[in-house]
């Protein structure tokens, strides 16, 4: 079960900053998280100012 970026997502970019498997890229409008290299490690979710993202 990997992590996912909702709608609410600012596009601040300190999700891929703090990744430490660089999993997350800037997408259309908001980040978004490969699930498959995602390694659950939740560093991701607890850098994101906006709270938007959790475990999918």
């Amino acid at each position: 079960m990997a992590y996912k970026i909702s709608d609410a997502c600012i596009s601040c970019g300190s999700c891929a900053a703090g990744c430490p498997v660089s999993c997350i890229t800037e997408g259309d409008g908001k980040y978004v998280i490969d699930a498959d290299s995602c390694v659950e490690c939740g560093s991701c979710a607890a850098g994101c100012p906006v709270e938007a993202i959790s475990l999918d």
